[in-house]
This record gives C-alpha cells, structure tokens and sequence, in this order.
C-alpha cells in the first residue's frame, strides 16, 4: 500500500498539457531522507531548480509510492513533447550527482518526444504498476 499522502496537490501546470516538462522529484517515506545515504537530498531539488529554471518545472512530493526504488524522480513531457509521442519516464535510484546533471541536461533541451535521454539514463527508467502511476496523476 503506498504510504503518499492524498493532500498533496498537484502543482499549477503539472498535467499533460504543461507547455513546460514537469520534472517531479519525491520526498516522501524513503525518498529524500536519511535512508538514501550519501546524497544531499535538498541539494539535489535545488540543482534541479536552478538548471533548469524557466525550461521545466520542478516540483517536489509525497511519497510516489515505489519506495524500493528511492529516489525517484518522474519526468513529463510538455505538450508538445507529449503531442510528439513521449510519456513520462520513471527514474529510480537517482541518488548520484551525475545522474541529476544528466536528467538537467534532457529535459532543458526539451526532454520527453523532444529529445532522446542520454544513455546512462537506461539504467536508472523503470515501470511503475498502474497503481502508481494512477496515484501521480490524482
């Protein structure tokens, strides 16, 4: 059972008609604490932030509810993006600085149908259940 909270709204502009990429960030259970050692958590949603200013926006939230795989980071695609053919792309165990760089970089040059994610970033996607990927869209 996922332990995200229902309060969390949904920011202004995240649904699949953003006309920026919407990069989500958890923090919730797992994600964003103590128990993903050796990363600085509030670091990484502020690099985000900062890279990628006024190309995306970046948002973090409640638990995503794939906590085995912590820290996940979702990225949407804009609506063109979207009209384009991309879905949003699911990352987890994003807990290295280079990986943050990596996923900056994709989604400033247009991320999801726009552009192809670097390599390396085949190594962290992964598919959420349905469930999950439901509780996002709420």
């Amino acid at each position: 059972m996922s332990k995200r909270s229902h309060r969390s709204a949904p920011a202004p502009g995240a649904g699949t008609g953003a006309e920026r990429p919407t990069v989500t960030v958890c923090r919730g259970c797992c994600c964003g604490t103590p128990k993903i050692p050796g990363l600085d958590h509030a670091a990484q949603l502020r690099d985000l932030r900062k890279a990628l200013g006024g190309s995306a926006t970046v948002r973090g939230t409640d638990c995503l509810g794939a906590c085995e795989r912590a820290d996940v980071v979702v990225i949407r695609p804009s609506a063109t993006g979207r009209r384009a053919g991309g879905r949003p792309v699911w990352l987890g165990l994003v807990s290295d600085r280079d990986a943050t760089v990596d996923i900056a970089a994709w989604v400033a040059n247009g991320g999801p149908g726009i552009t192809d994610p670097p390599a390396v970033l085949d190594l962290y996607a992964f598919s959420p259940s349905r469930r999950v990927r439901a509780e996002l869209d709420e």
